[in-house]
């Protein structure tokens, strides 16, 4: 159960064996334990039982895909999302009397979960320069602020958009338009980082920036490589779709630094085995990698390929694939075979004999699809790593093919309809003219700022005004210190959102709180009632539909308050009709039809259902892509090195947690209760390093600059974790990672992979 509003959590840490199992009743019981701790029974029973059914309210958690119309469990929902809806459904309330009571100053002294715990926001707030107190403020004069300091700026590249998945179709859009329109293309997004990497990759690759596998492809893969995730926690709905491919014959490979709870084995609790029984087994081959170690893996299974089919010679690939659909092959052969196995055995920590038992589950298998997520993505070698992935899915042709494809696995509802709908620093002109057609307006065609380049331009005094559409951008973004300091540093910074969080309390010299609508509740306009749209991570774009009252009579909708602005600050600038679109999203999505490649018909099509399921060109064997044709690639390669003395953090979330926001001090899958200031290190490793289960110690980030980055206070936990690594919890580890440590390529925070040294603290005695 969650602290109450008023109190930081106090428990004791206590540390308990690992889970070898995840869901189960357990999973039930926490689930309700939260929900009814939020809301009411008759709330949570509403939000629960129309949670991912059709003509229902989406989840907005994750960006897994729902079963089709007719093949939808009742109880369409894991343990996760339960909390995550309820969460926002709850009846708790901060009003202007709970800014009157704390300063902005204590209110940053609050944890996350404390923060998320005092409930929805229920009024506009402002904070004026020199003040240290939010104070109430009436929506137009809030618009008023807003608009004039727009309008005030040198140039509209001194503003800044930025976009959290949690937004709607309609909402992206709009905020893209009005971004544009006012001549702008700084539109960075939650996508910036956790998966730019894949996109990078695939559009590199193969011309589109998606995911090629639908939900019945998974069910039907022979083989299934879960790569750099953890599904039991971050997308719990996937353990039934891996249930169902294994009950169809499939096998799968977890490749992960950790043990975890989801890739092992799995109690469905709709199941009756899954109550009463062992469940399923998910791994039946678990692949204990060293962090980054992904590129070596597959290019040592490459390598093992491309022999294999020197000896078997049209046995092993399929090379009416490679001919008609792929360019530089042969170059990539070469490159391959000059891979060395003691580069792939150092940078895995694996051994020839696991590969090699990998490579013989490939060949005998016709269907393989790989998912992967930011175990992947957030290294410095995000984008080679998710290259060698498509280099190893076009040598037995397992693109295009029902039962095979590569499954970027979203974290966030709809991170990937933002992307559709425009939110990125560097669309296409093909986009920028299709608005030109429809609006009248020349939109921009310099590429804007990503999310760490805005913060970059904050910390330079290049940006003088933050707008952000949903999300919590300080506890997001690397580096936490450094973003604190650029925030900071603007005239207005403003935050559209549904709950308090740590950006409402980082704040330019005037700041804005604009409170929205949730996705629970229901949206009521000038036009009736409506209904936003969202894109799944299999590209499937269906409706959600609020059915709470609202939690304040003063919130209005996100499309509501970017209409709004929009309408104050380009008046006569444009020929948008803004007040139509807040009236009626109908409206906005006429005009998406006419842009978005495969969105035609959009209202129609939307309202069935099941949704659209917007085209993929690689399944339809067109590759986009300057050459006409799907490119191999050779990558060199590249591992993350630690040195002596030191060890090689990735940052993850607690099993009872959402993107930023604990939802409680455990992580029950991992055996953490009590606290989330704990390091997980390799037993053998606290040895070498002379320290032991239950020592304080403060993590220090090790990098090329002379600024010291020190996440203090972390208690050492013995943990399975793989040798030379360790693991810590964020956001309280975002200190760590240095704004300028990114990905090539996509400039994608490397998260993952943070050289540090572990500083015993000192004893009181010792002070």
């Amino acid at each position: 159960m969650p602290n109450p509003p008023g109190d930081e959590p106090k428990d004791p840490l206590t540390v308990t064996p690992p889970k070898k199992w995840a869901a189960g009743v357990p999973a039930v019981v926490h689930a309700l334990e939260y929900s009814l701790g939020q809301t009411s029974p008759w709330r949570a029973g509403v939000t629960l039982l129309t949670m991912n059914q059709v003509a229902g309210i989406d989840c907005p958690g994750c960006a897994w895909a729902d079963p089709s119309p007719g093949h939808r469990h009742r109880n369409e929902y894991c343990e996760n999302g339960a909390k995550h809806i309820n969460d926002e459904a709850t009846t708790r309330r901060v009003t202007a009397d709970f800014f009157r009571r704390h300063t902005v100053s204590e209110l940053g002294r609050r944890s996350d979960m404390w923060l998320n715990h005092q409930g929805r926001l229920t009024e506009p707030m402002v904070k004026r320069p020199g003040s240290d107190h939010y104070e109430p403020i009436g929506w137009d004069d809030a618009f008023g602020l807003l608009s004039q300091e727009l309008i005030s700026l040198d140039s509209p590249d001194e503003a800044v958009f930025y976009t959290s998945g949690r937004a709607g179709n309609e909402a992206a859009f709009v905020l893209q338009l009005f971004a544009r329109a006012l001549g702008t293309n700084n539109l960075p997004d939650c996508s910036n980082m956790c998966h730019e990497s894949s996109g990078f990759a695939l559009h590199q690759t193969l011309g589109t920036g998606k995911g090629t596998v639908s939900l019945h492809d998974l069910h039907h893969a022979d083989l299934i490589f879960l790569v750099g995730q953890n599904p039991g926690t971050n997308h719990p709905r996937q353990l039934s779709a891996l249930e169902q491919a294994k009950q169809n014959g499939a096998r799968i490979i977890a490749v992960n630094p950790l043990p975890e709870a989801g890739l092992l084995r799995f109690k469905n609790p709709q199941q009756v085995n899954g109550v009463l029984g062992h469940g399923v087994q998910i791994a039946d081959r678990f692949l204990h990698i060293r962090p980054g170690g992904d590129l070596a893996l597959f290019q040592g299974l490459n390598r093992l390929l491309v022999e294999a089919e020197d000896t078997n010679p049209g046995r092993v690939l399929d090379h009416d694939f490679i001919r008609a659909n792929t360019s530089g092959f042969e170059e990539f052969s070469r490159h391959a075979r000059a891979i060395d196995w003691t580069d792939v055995v150092t940078a895995t920590g694996l051994t020839r004999e696991e590969i090699e038992k990998v490579h013989d589950e490939v060949l005998r298998s016709r269907r393989v699809i790989v998912c992967w997520a930011m175990g992947v993505t957030q290294h410095k070698h995000g984008v080679p790593t998710v290259r060698e992935i498509v280099n190893f899915l076009m040598l037995r042709g397992n693109l295009g093919r029902a039962g095979a494809g590569a499954c970027p696995v979203r974290g966030h509802s709809n991170v990937q309809g933002d992307r559709t709908m425009g939110i990125w620093e560097q669309m296409p002109d093909s986009f920028l003219d299709a608005l030109q057609q429809e609006f009248g307006f020349d939109p921009p065609r310099a590429h804007g700022l990503d999310s760490v380049n805005s913060i970059r331009a904050m910390r330079e005094g290049r940006i003088k005004f933050f707008l952000a559409l949903a999300g919590n951008f300080v506890r997001a973004a690397p580096d936490s210190a450094v973003t604190e300091e650029a925030m900071r540093r603007c005239r207005l910074t403003a935050h559209i959102s549904t709950k308090l969080n740590r950006s409402h309390t980082v704040c330019g010299q005037t700041a804005l709180i604009l409170p929205t609508l949730g996705r629970t509740e229901r949206d009521i306009q000038a036009g009736g009632e409506q209904f936003v749209t969202v894109e799944n991570s299999m590209s499937e774009v269906h409706t959600s539909r609020g059915r709470l009252k609202p939690a304040s009579k003063l919130l209005l909708s996100e499309v509501a308050i970017l209409c709004r602005l929009a309408s104050r600050t380009l008046s006569g600038k444009a020929d948008i009709p803004w007040k139509q679109f807040e009236a009626d999203y109908g409206r906005i999505r006429d005009y998406i039809s006419r842009i978005v490649p495969g969105l035609h018909d959009f209202n129609r099509r939307v309202a069935r259902p099941g949704g659209i399921t917007l085209p993929n060109p690689v399944n339809e064997g067109v590759f986009p892509t300057p050459q006409g044709k799907a490119l191999f690639t050779c990558n060199a390669w590249q591992m993350p090195h630690a040195p002596e003395g030191h060890l090689l953090l990735q940052t993850l979330r607690s099993h009872d947690q959402w993107n930023t926001i604990p939802y409680s001090s455990n992580d029950r899958y991992r055996g953490i209760h009590g606290s989330r200031r704990v390091v997980l290190v390799n037993p053998a490793d606290l040895r070498e390093l002379g320290l032991s289960e239950g020592r304080h110690v403060d993590l220090v980030s090790v990098w090329t600059d002379d600024v010291e980055r020190r996440a203090e206070d972390f208690v050492v936990v013995p943990y399975p974790t793989t040798r030379g690594s360790a693991a810590a919890y964020y956001p309280e580890t975002n200190v760590l990672v240095p704004l300028d440590s990114v990905a090539e390529s996509s400039n994608q925070p490397t998260s993952k992979g943070i050289v540090v040294r572990l500083e015993p603290r000192r004893t009181a005695s010792q002070r």
